[in-house]
């Protein structure tokens, strides 16, 4: 370990950024100081106890594939595993667990200890330590001073984070945690641009006093998990989640407050989530609808609150409590705490590299909400890069940046420094152009070799990875040579709806149909099933899935491949510091400014920056020469 208060990297924050920023410097060999106002708070489920989603299930993948911990903490502490988007296509496929928040956080501090070249300090920091353009480290509010070769800022919501119950307000970063103060006006005075966000959370209520039989349940599947490398040593009791529904009573309950909402009366300025809206905005914005959807999710084995989704306010809690009454099944619930809506600063992530460096300040990275961003999982894939690149700048390494085609952190970090946020971001598979080939299923084989190459991922994790890769290559090929006969095989056409075959016909042909499932099929004929004998039980069902898919979607997946290829050429000409561009008149005045401010490395950046049109594009080309 390092001695006294000099370290490599700084990491401020213990949100689910900062734990992967922590982890992956530390894990590369870095000497990490972790500063987070309470150690036994990191990595909080602020909100929802859950991992995963759409979009969001794919970067958990992405990040296990490079070497990061979210997968291996989430299925230690899985409640419920469900794959969502099964009835679509492979690339809508979403993995998502349901959490117990007690464990998650429990988890990552016990991994993060484990590690003997992370240090920690409870305490707030207050300001940067700067040499002119440099930052050399942090001074706490407790006047204590910390220096290091690079400091990575995961604030989440506590910069100036201001909570909102009702008329009520009170200074914070989440309930019952001051608020970080100090750093967001000191980068302001910078010259960093900053700007107010604005997230919620629904009420918690009391498990003993929800009427289960009133409710939809909502099963998970079983002998599932998140993690390629790490097996699921633990395994919680299971524990289902359950749907319910407002209703045009509650919608009026819920509109007699709005007079003391702090979301109508100018009270709160920040930006909110568009696509997860409060339960007083949905009711404004879809007027029309006469219910909205809940999920009523458990929040831990031993725990008795429930997390009410779908019902985000900042209403007083008269409000939420009067309006909770007239949901079925919550007739009697009693809330354990209110919901409220919290407002924060964060920092135009144009001013970033890709790297997530700042432009304006030397060896300063930002990672996670601090970026504009929500959601745990948008977070950690920040943290996670941010902690790879300072240690790669510290011993003057290669950077790793990801791009569009290899991984939604690719598209969720190019996004944000090429367009930037005017609004909580969130990660969509509709923000990926190549989504097919960025499937949950195929994270590893897109990243493994970097995590492993770089020195995150571990050995013994690489070898599984290759051995998996054989398995599915050799019974791709495999499947291509079986000729399976009508008798074996009609039986299951018919009852599954697809035509029988006369003649002998390749197994990779039936595969290819929409109605047929080769793990079925295998099950379905103990002959067939011979031929994939020699696949491990520990990866039989990841390879046969990956075997189906590879066979079902070849023409897409190829089809894609090529358009990648054909524009990769145009994404790799480079431009950074080629232009003066505010000297070129013939581009439109809003490109001048743009591209002056943003300052776009290659020209598959710059044709991506909203505002920048084709005509603006060949302009570049032409004074290119190309």
């Amino acid at each position: 370990m390092t001695t006294n208060n000099r370290f490599d990297i700084i990491v401020v924050g213990g949100g689910h950024a900062g734990c992967e920023a922590a982890h992956s410097a530390a894990s590369l060999g870095a000497h990490v100081l972790l500063i987070t106002m309470d150690i036994y708070r990191i990595a909080q489920m602020s909100c929802n106890p859950a991992v995963g989603g759409i979009a969001k299930g794919q970067i958990v993948r992405e990040i296990d594939a490079l070497g990061g911990m979210m997968a291996k903490i989430t299925d230690q502490s899985t409640l419920q595993f469900r794959m969502l988007n099964r009835s679509k296509g492979p690339a809508m496929w979403s993995p998502r667990a349901q959490c117990d928040k007690i464990k998650f956080s429990e988890g990552w501090r016990i991994q993060l200890q484990e590690n003997k070249n992370i240090s920690f300090w409870q305490g707030s920091a207050k300001k940067l330590i700067l040499d002119g353009d440099t930052v050399l480290g942090i001074e706490t509010d407790l006047g204590f001073k910390f220096y290091s070769k690079a400091v990575i800022l995961t604030n989440g919501t506590f910069l100036n984070g201001l909570l909102h119950f009702g008329q009520t307000k009170i200074g914070g970063g989440r309930i019952a945690e001051q608020s970080s103060v100090g750093i967001s006006d000191q980068m302001a005075l910078l010259g960093f641009n900053t700007g107010r966000m604005k997230t919620g959370t629904p009420p918690r209520i009391d498990k003993r006093t929800i009427n289960f039989s009133k409710l939809e349940e909502q099963f998970g599947e079983s002998n599932q998990q998140f993690s390629f490398y790490h097996p699921r040593q633990v395994r919680l009791p299971e524990i289902n989640c359950h749907i319910t529904y407002t209703n045009e009573r509650v919608h009026q309950e819920l509109e007699v407050g709005f007079a003391q909402s702090p979301m109508f009366d100018g009270t709160i300025k920040g930006l909110g989530p568009r696509y997860c809206p409060s339960i007083e905005t949905k009711l404004v914005i879809f007027a029309e609808k006469s219910s909205h959807q809940l999920y009523l999710e458990p929040e831990g084995v031993d725990s008795i609150e429930y997390y009410l989704n779908g019902f985000s306010t900042s209403l007083p809690l008269d409000v939420q409590l009067r309006a909770i009454h007239y949901i079925e099944g919550l007739e009697d619930a009693l809330i354990i705490r209110p919901g409220y809506a919290i407002e924060y600063d964060f920092f135009d992530p144009t001013q970033l590299h890709h790297t997530l460096e700042s432009k304006i300040i030397s060896n300063l990275f930002l990672a996670g909400q601090i970026n504009g961003t929500t959601g745990y999982e948008e977070a950690a894939a920040q943290g996670l890069m941010a902690g790879i690149n300072a240690y790669q700048k510290c011993h003057s390494k290669q950077p790793m940046v990801l791009d569009r085609s290899e991984a939604y952190i690719g598209v969720l970090i190019d996004d944000l420094v090429t367009k930037g946020v005017d609004e909580p971001y969130r990660m969509f598979t509709s923000r990926a152009e190549y989504r097919l080939l960025l499937r949950q299923d195929n994270a590893d084989e897109r990243l493994s070799q970097k995590g492993y190459d770089i020195g995150l991922l571990p050995g013994e994790h690489y070898d599984r990875f290759i051995e998996k890769q054989h398995f599915i290559k050799m019974h791709v090929e495999n499947a291509g040579h079986i000729s399976v006969v009508p008798e074996f095989i009609n039986p299951y056409l018919v009852e599954h709806e697809s035509a029988p075959i006369k003649q002998r016909t390749r197994l990779s042909s039936l595969v290819s149909r929409p109605q047929v499932r080769l793990a079925e099929v295998l099950d379905h004929s103990s002959v067939l099933k011979n031929y994939f004998s020699s696949i491990p039980l520990k990866f039989w069902q990841e390879v046969i899935e990956s075997v189906e898919i590879r066979i079902k979607y070849a023409g897409y997946i190829s089809r894609e491949h090529n358009t990648v290829d054909k524009l990769v050429r145009l994404e790799n000409v480079k431009i950074e510091d080629r232009f003066d561009y505010q000297s070129i008149q013939s581009l439109s005045t809003e490109a001048r400014e743009k591209l002056t401010r943003i300052q776009p490395k290659t020209i598959g950046q710059a044709k991506r920056i909203p505002g920048i049109s084709p005509n603006d594009i060949n302009v570049l080309l032409v004074l290119l020469g190309r």
